[in-house]
């Protein structure tokens, strides 16, 4: 069990650093919110699960909000995909629909929305663990050596998958005559 006082300092020293994350991640202001309250949550419940020898505080609660985050990623894509709103072939031909992404981040101007949704949906499209190191190296930022511990692998497997993901991404935004 957790002291109040620890959490709420847990809470005022993350909440920023997770929200921004998971805005990242699902690219909407008050999903990320809401994921963000329920990864302080989570946090609370399982806080005597918390290994120190294994990873700081910041490591451990990083990897709630990036499973958090992909959960409800596929959480949403699995309601889409059982949907009966929107097809899943084009009407006139035998042509796949591709969802576009729907951006609600305060951060991005109208006129940049049309060229991130499309490097994003190249980005999303990713493998999770090339998806998870793109997000927190190049959107977050964060050291390797930072991005490694959070994704419990070495540096050399996080730059074998960001080497991928950059790879796959330039190819795709090749074949969609770039941004």
């Amino acid at each position: 069990m957790i002291d109040e006082l620890h959490f709420e300092n847990l809470y005022n020293g993350y909440k920023k650093l997770v929200y921004n994350m998971c805005l990242h991640y699902v690219l909407n202001a008050e999903d990320a919110q809401d994921i963000t309250q329920e990864v302080f949550v989570k946090v609370h419940q399982r806080y005597s699960q918390y290994d120190p020898k294994a990873a700081s505080e910041k490591t451990w609660i990083c990897r709630i909000a990036i499973n958090h985050c992909l959960d409800f990623i596929k959480s949403k894509k699995t309601k889409k995909r059982f949907g009966f709103i929107s097809s899943l072939f084009h009407q006139d031909s035998d042509e796949q629909v591709i969802d576009a992404l729907e951006i609600n981040h305060p951060g991005v101007e109208a006129e940049h929305k049309e060229a991130l949704t499309k490097l994003l949906q190249i980005i999303y499209a990713l493998p999770e663990n090339q998806k998870t190191a793109i997000i927190l190296s190049k959107i977050e930022d964060r050291p390797q050596k930072e991005v490694a511990e959070i994704m419990n692998t070495s540096v050399k497997a996080v730059e074998s998958l960001l080497q991928r993901a950059k790879q796959t991404i330039h190819k795709n935004l090749t074949n969609t005559e770039g941004l």
